[in-house]
């Protein structure tokens, strides 16, 4: 394939090409609806679609205005992150059209599986938010959250605006990968491919356009196809540019630069210079110099990272002469067991690659050696090359930085570990990686020496060609150089309890959930197939509704959610300045609570008095006391206990003020008890939540009951009908189903997790945009018995507003001799009165009065001690409804 240019600027493609983009858009006639893939006529991708030179031209000139319509809607994160997700497994398998599609526009001298493997690995989930953690500390970084929750000041990565992509040809993989950048930091990007390349990297950014349905991503990716002689081009692409970042050598960067208008920010991925350095007992090693070996074979030396130079801790020329030759050996073993791309059986030169070097390669490799040899006579240097010139080792007495031609040529030098800064230095801003082989106390000091001279990376001898997700590129973070640091300073009072500022200004909108509905025993499967790498974490749930459940998380994913339950109880009005939090969850057993509340409270910074629940009341109030605990984080029920058990002491103590509680419900009742007598000021939800799914949703200063606030940044809800998979009718109670978002490893999607609720309208008076739930109680709770449906909560409800009950409540099913049997259990106090709450229920309840008349259920009353009541083991949760039926 072949491309020309004429005078006047205009492109001619060669006829083999035009079969081949022809071919690709037949075979993608749905992929991008009905505008088809790039063609001949077609070579340009503008925000989603294909489009030809004069169009493109025309557009060119409009586009700031397209700019600035695009950075008028917001990109969230996981919109770039699930659909690069989407992607990778297409590009990962042979057998997908999408692979088809992209394998046929890749050059023919690139192994189109392994490219495309390398592709799809990199837009993985795991790798993308690896580096999004890495590089911007989050994998939501544009979120404005407080970076100190004790402070009303808030801080995000916001995109630079618009990223002009000046991509170096044949390398199929740095374009896209450089948009994917552009996108993960929230920025328009628009890209110039070279004239002699294919149409790859516009056919790989459609296909990523096209997996987001809402066309976000679309209108943030622009793809131009142009040579360097359209200036204009170039001066149009640049002018509206907040970055501008190219690949190149100091001509390229020049070129560019000159286009570059003032204030935006130039990011130079420049050619860079890499070397090894080895001790004198790593010379000796023949494992050292195998290693050696594969990093200067490697891609044939065309990366940054492949050694030019071998530098040795000597200074005796004798050593370095040795050395070169028995390299040399190891060199030519290599080549005859894999000789280099392009060789050819029975050709002389098999090893020079032929075609695939230009004139200017080949008389810079012939007078590169030419050079040496000839100082080869005043014992400067010493040359072993292979015979058909695949390979050359040249050894150097002088130390300076030389760079070599490349294609398996390497010079090797002398430099003593004392000289290398004042060696290297004055080339610091070429010097990329240097690859160490020697003791570790040497590796230790001689990378402390490398970085100091200028080099950029450090690693061994035999990886300098690998990386990390994540990995800093020349010294710096990719993700930082596309985007600024921004911060919000807000009023201390009026935004004491704002965790985010991002909430009250725009709700979050993630990718519609699909797919089939998920029950526990589904999750408990999938479970089962987590690999070991993403299950870092085990918790147990409190088998208060049956068998204690699995759940599994990465530390990663962990450490987002305890973000998120840090924000949702700065909401509630924790403060982590002046609270004096004593931790009541229960703990051990591999249940999560205490755990998880340790690492929220870590992570506001409030002072925390880890004390867990246990059975003796009286330590545990002598330690709230001593040390001035002034909020309560744990279960009612134990919660409960321990006020009452202590109630004298702390009615004296008289320093508790707020409870924050978890995984059941204080009745209003209750939570008057808790005011009137003790003189708490805020009772509220700790956080709503699963051990499956962890922090679901929240409450705010102005929720009350079971009203909560969904974690939208993790998780989108859905609210069915009970009976039927469909959206429950605007108000109406249904089941919660929730899929999340931020789980590494686990499709967590459409997961009914057994509660029941219904959506609360309209805007919260906290001004939070985040969508809010009232709590209905647990599919659980609503248990049939003698042909009626019965629900806990009622029974609840009764009990307190006609009954004067401030307790605990607890139903037990059983069978009789003749007939059901249901016995509802409470908490014995001085004017608990069995008889009359069980007239209460059957004069409140019709349905459950009805069964009673009709003979088919027995119902009593009986008061136990709170102590008496059934629990869950793990967790102390009390067990709402025990049913023993079965």
């Amino acid at each position: 394939m072949t491309v020309t240019t004429t005078a006047g600027g205009t492109e001619t493609i060669t006829e083999t090409e035009t079969e081949t983009m022809t071919a690709y858009e037949n075979e993608n006639v749905t992929a991008y609806g009905d505008g088809g893939g790039p063609t001949a006529d077609a070579p340009h991708f503008w925000q989603g679609a294909f489009i030809g030179d004069e169009e493109a031209g025309r557009r060119l000139a409009g586009l700031p205005g397209a700019v600035e319509a695009a950075l008028g809607t917001v990109l969230e994160t996981e919109t770039v992150l699930a659909a690069c997700d989407a992607l990778a497994p297409a590009l990962l398998d042979p057998e997908h059209p999408v692979h088809a599609r992209l394998a046929a526009l890749l050059p023919e001298d690139e192994d189109p599986a392994a490219l495309l493997a390398e592709l799809g690995h990199h837009l993985g989930r795991r790798e993308l938010t690896r580096k999004l953690r890495r590089e911007l500390g989050s994998a939501a970084p544009g979120r404005l959250n407080r970076p100190d929750p004790r402070e009303s000041v808030y801080e995000a990565w916001a995109p630079v605006g618009m990223v002009a992509h000046i991509a170096p040809g044949n390398a199929a993989t740095v374009a896209p990968l450089s948009i994917v950048e552009g996108l993960l930091a929230g920025n328009v990007n628009v890209l110039k491919t070279s004239s002699a390349d294919t149409l790859f990297p516009q056919a790989l950014m459609a296909e990523l356009a096209a997996l987001d349905p809402s066309g976000t991503l679309a209108a943030r990716i622009v793809v131009l196809r142009f040579g360097s002689s359209r200036q204009e081009w170039l001066r149009l692409m640049c002018a509206p540019a907040d970055a501008v970042a190219v690949w190149g050598g100091e001509a390229a960067v020049e070129g560019v630069a000159a286009h570059v208008p003032p204030g935006c920010r130039l990011v130079e991925w420049g050619h860079r210079i890499s070397f090894a350095y080895l001790t004198a007992d790593a010379w000796s090693d023949p494992a050292a110099l195998d290693a050696l070996a594969e990093d200067v074979c490697r891609h044939e030396q065309q990366a940054c990272a492949s050694p030019q130079v071998v530098y040795l801790d000597t200074e005796d020329e004798a050593e370095v002469f040795a050395f070169a030759e028995r390299f040399a050996d190891v060199l030519a073993a290599r080549s005859a067991a894999a000789p280099p791309p392009g060789a050819r059986d029975g050709d002389a030169r098999a090893g020079d690659r032929g075609a695939e070097r230009d004139p200017a390669e080949e008389a810079e490799l012939t007078t590169t050696e030419l050079v040496a040899r000839l100082e080869e006579h005043l014992g400067l240097t010493r040359v072993f090359a292979a015979a058909d010139r695949s390979w050359r080792v040249m050894a150097d007495t002088r130390s300076p930085l030389t760079a070599s031609p490349l294609h398996r040529s390497v010079w090797v030098k002398p430099l003593p570990r004392r000289r290398m800064v004042a060696t290297l230095r004055p080339m610091r801003r070429y010097l990329q990686t240097a690859g160490i082989a020697g003791s570790r106390t040497d590796m230790a000091e001689l990378s402390r020496t490398a970085l100091a001279a200028g080099a950029t990376r450090v690693t061994p001898v035999g990886a300098m060609l690998e990386s990390y997700a994540g990995e800093p590129h020349d010294g710096v973070y990719a993700l930082q150089r596309y985007s600024r640091r921004v911060a919000v300073q807000a009023d201390p009072a009026r935004f004491a309890t704002t965790a985010c500022l991002d909430d009250l200004a725009r709700p979050v909108v993630l990718p519609a959930p699909s797919g089939p509905l998920l029950g526990k025993e589904e999750v408990q499967e999938r479970n089962g197939r987590v690999g070991r790498a993403d299950a870092e974490l085990y918790f147990h749930s409190g088998g208060s509704t049956g068998a204690p459940a699995l759940s599994l998380f990465s530390y990663d994913d962990y450490d987002t959610q305890m973000h998120a339950a840090a924000r949702g109880l700065l909401a509630a009005g924790y403060d982590p300045v002046g609270d004096r939090t004593a931790n009541l969850f229960y703990c051990g057993g591999m249940y999560g609570s205490f755990i998880s509340f340790f690492s929220v409270l870590e992570r506001l910074g409030g002072v925390q008095l880890p004390l867990a629940a246990g059975p003796d009341h009286r330590a545990t109030a002598r330690a709230l006391i001593e040390h001035g605990a002034t909020t309560l984080f744990g279960m009612p029920s134990y919660l409960w206990q321990l006020l009452h058990a202590e109630r004298d002491a702390l009615r004296a103590y008289g320093g508790l003020r707020k409870v924050f509680y978890g995984g059941e419900h204080f009745t209003p009742e209750q939570q008057r008890v808790l005011k009137d007598e003790f003189g708490i000021e805020v009772v509220r939800s700790v956080t709503y939540g699963s051990t499956d799914l962890g922090p679901l949703g929240y409450q705010c200063t102005e929720s009350s009951g079971g009203v909560h606030h969904l974690h939208a940044d993790l998780h989108a809800m859905e609210i069915l009908d009970p009976d039927e998979d469909r959206p429950a009718a605007p108000g109406e109670t249904g089941r919660l189903v929730f899929t999340t978002h931020a789980r590494r490893g686990q499709q967590l999607g459409r997961y009914v997790i057994g509660d029941l609720g219904r959506a609360v309208p309209g805007r919260c008076p906290c001004g939070s945009r985040a969508p809010r739930f009232e709590l209905q109680g647990r599919t659980g709770d609503v248990v049939r018995v003698a042909t009626y449906f019965l629900n806990h909560r009622r029974f609840v409800a009764l009990a307190e507003e006609r009954g004067g009950h401030r307790g605990e409540l607890q139903i037990l099913l059983g069978r009789g001799e003749v007939r059901e049997r249901l016995t509802v259990r409470v908490e014995r106090s001085a004017g608990t009165d069995p008889e009359g709450l069980r007239e209460v229920f059957l004069a409140g309840y019709p349905e459950l009065r009805s069964a009673v008349a009709e003979r088919l259920l027995d119902v009593a009353v009986e008061a136990v001690d709170g102590a008496a009541l059934d629990r869950s083991p793990t967790s102390g949760k009390l067990r709402s409804v025990v049913d023993t039926r079965r």
